[in-house]
């Protein structure tokens, strides 16, 4: 792969977005570089990064799709997928989607890959902040039978201010949602995209059981994953350390980088 560079749109200029960009910058995805940003105001960003990343900011749609991306990484939320994932792909890109709960949408995933599919073009939902979505995916080509997600997370990460105020002060986890991943998509759309990613990854929306409790106990956003199935049974617990936006972990952008490493390495651990 030497010698070929990843062109690299994004959409969204967010904590991820910005984290991408700089880590692109510094060569850390390998031979990719950012080529355009789409942003609803481009005026408002920060003069340092327009000089660090030079003129890639853009507003219009088709200006930032004439930058030819080969890859365009959607980092800006449900209604951003909604609305720009399909001329992405129509426009000749590959779509890295990490908005994974829009996708929870039958109708919506379906025209997704559906235009993907008559463009030649990919959609690929990268691993974010879950761990388990290659050993999933894997022990699902056998049998799987339950699958099953709980998220504590600190509650200024899910309340409004006085109601995450109310719940330090009692000391308690509140119990905020109990149900399948289908359900839980729309109601924690900044939040719960990896519990649409593990279904999607495993035994489907309306098998996924997902369970979120807003805690003052953790500092940290904390997912138990529990599975089992023909090939076994599984358990794994993450505990991100939040990014500047309490409500995303570090390791999300982290994910998006060395997913576009991986893209343009001849030699990938884990893909």
């Amino acid at each position: 792969m030497r010698g070929v560079t990843l062109r690299v749109g994004l959409i969204g200029f967010g904590a991820i977005g910005r984290a991408v960009a700089e880590r692109l910058a510094r060569g850390e995805a390998g031979e990719a570089r950012v080529c355009g940003v789409l942003v609803r105001h481009p005026e408002r960003i920060d003069p340092a990064q327009r000089k660090q990343h030079g003129d890639v900011f853009f507003a219009d749609a088709a200006d930032f799709l004439r930058t030819k991306p080969d890859w365009v990484v959607e980092a800006a939320g449900h209604a951003a997928l909604r609305q720009w994932g399909p001329a992405v792909v129509a426009g000749g890109a590959n779509l890295m989607a990490l908005s994974a709960g829009a996708l929870a949408d039958d109708g919506f995933r379906d025209q997704l890959e559906r235009g993907a599919r008559q463009a030649g073009r990919r959609v690929l939902v990268p691993s974010g902040g879950m761990g388990a979505l290659d050993l999933l995916s894997s022990a699902a080509l056998d049998r799987l039978d339950a699958v099953r997600l709980v998220t504590r997370k600190p509650p200024r990460a899910l309340l409004p201010p006085d109601e995450a105020a109310a719940v330090v002060a009692s000391g308690r986890a509140r119990l905020l949602f109990d149900g399948t991943a289908r359900e839980a998509a729309p109601i924690f759309p900044e939040n719960l995209n990896i519990c649409s990613a593990l279904a999607l990854a495993g035994i489907g929306l309306d098998r996924t059981r997902v369970t979120v409790y807003a805690d003052p106990r953790v500092t940290r956003n904390t997912h138990r994953i529990s599975a089992r199935g023909a090939t076994g049974s599984y358990q794994l617990i993450l505990r991100h350390i939040p990014s500047e936006n309490p409500k995303t972990g570090r390791v999300v952008a982290l994910s998006v980088v060395k997913a576009l490493r991986n893209l343009t390495s001849s030699f990938v651990v884990g893909g």
